[in-house]
Order: C-alpha cells, then sequence, then structure tokens
C-alpha cells in the first residue's frame, strides 16, 4: 500500500489558489487514472488507483491546511503505512518559482504550516515530499513575500493557471516514479538543473 496526499483547503473559494497546489495534483492524478476522490475516510477526501503495480490511496485532507498533520496521521495509521517509505506529501512552496518541482526524501517545514502540521503528528520531517513551485515572477516577488497569506490565498489568473498546469503534469509523472523505483530515482530525474542553474 502507497498513500499520496495533496494538501490544500476545502471549499470552492480556495480550489485555485496557489495554496492548493496539492489539491489539484491529486486531482491530475486522478483524472489520468479516471477515479473519484470522493471517499470520506480519516477526515479525508479518498480516492484508490493502481499505479506501477501497486496500490495507491490519493488523498486531500478535510482539515485545512493548519491542521493537515491530523488526518495524514489517521492515514497512516488506517492503512499502517511506514511514512518514511511509502507515504508522498505534495504540496506549494512559495520560495520555488511557479512551474518548478523538488522531490525530497526528508526535511523541514520550511515556514509551511501544513508541513510543519504534518511533521508534529509523524514526529520528524522523515516522510517523502514532493514541493510544488507557485513562487511569483521577479517583477512581483517581493511585494508577493510581503503580502505572504494573501498571496497564497488568492485565485491565481489564467497565465500563472497556464504554468501551474504544466507542472503538474511533471508532478504525475514523479509521483509515479517514486511509487514504481523510489525516492532517490525521483529526485535525480525531477530535482535537475540547467546550465543557467534554472530548474528544467
Amino acid at each position: 500500500m502507497f498513500l499520496v496526499v495533496g494538501l490544500g483547503n476545502p471549499g470552492i473559494e480556495y480550489q485555485f489558489t496557489p495554496h492548493n497546489a496539492g489539491f489539484l495534483a491529486i486531482d491530475r492524478i486522478a483524472g489520468e487514472y479516471s477515479v473519484a476522490v470522493a471517499n470520506r475516510r480519516c477526515r479525508a477526501l479518498t480516492g484508490k488507483v493502481r499505479m506501477a503495480g501497486r496500490e495507491v490511496i490519493l488523498a486531500k485532507p478535510e482539515t485545512f491546511m493548519n491542521l493537515s498533520g491530523v488526518s495524514v496521521g489517521a492515514l497512516v495509521d488506517e492503512f499502517d503505512v511506514d511514512s518514511s517509505r511509502n507515504l508522498l506529501v505534495m504540496y506549494d512552496e512559495l520560495d520555488l518559482p511557479l512551474g518548478a518541482l523538488r522531490v525530497k526524501q526528508r526535511g523541514s517545514p520550511a515556514g509551511h504550516n501544513g508541513a510543519r502540521s504534518v511533521s508534529s503528528v509523524l514526529g520528524g520531517g522523515d516522510w517523502p515530499r514532493i514541493r510544488i513551485g507557485v513562487g511569483p515572477e521577479e517583477g512581483v516577488r517581493e511585494d508577493a513575500f510581503r503580502r505572504g497569506k494573501d498571496y497564497l490565498l488568492t485565485p491565481m489568473s489564467k497565465r500563472d493557471l497556464a504554468a501551474l498546469d504544466s507542472v503538474l503534469d511533471r508532478t504525475v509523472q514523479a509521483v509515479r516514479l517514486v511509487v514504481e523505483q523510489g525516492v532517490s530515482v525521483a529526485m535525480n530525474e525531477f530535482n535537475r538543473r540547467d546550465q543557467n542553474g534554472q530548474v528544467e
């Protein structure tokens, strides 16, 4: 059993905000596999897919971002998942530019309240994750960081949604590779940089 969780906030008003990149990634995976993420379990909406020959539970916590760990911890217990090996959590990252993604084996929350909640419940940061970049372009970056929460909870423009659309496709590929071959292989594949130091 493998558990893939996307973090976000429930409610139509949050659906296309930067903070809901994790939810949008789950929706994209569910769409690829033609399944509904609609079963209520452990304070989350869940769905089941077969990926790379493994049974995978997709989940979107309904606890709101700051309490994500409550649902993630319950899901880990319910499905008896080893959180350091068979859990993958996806969430937005303001420090990464829109269109980038990073696969990590473990780490600190780095100011992300959802990740902090998950680490608190799981007893540390030893859980695999995909950080989906939602940071704005250079010209408006400083203002966005100053606005912080307001920026993350404001619906994205059509242009930004188009950029996010591309990274969501790569996120699906990264998830599949993690499930099939492990986090290290996915890190090598998706954390590469081009000659200018920009994310490929």
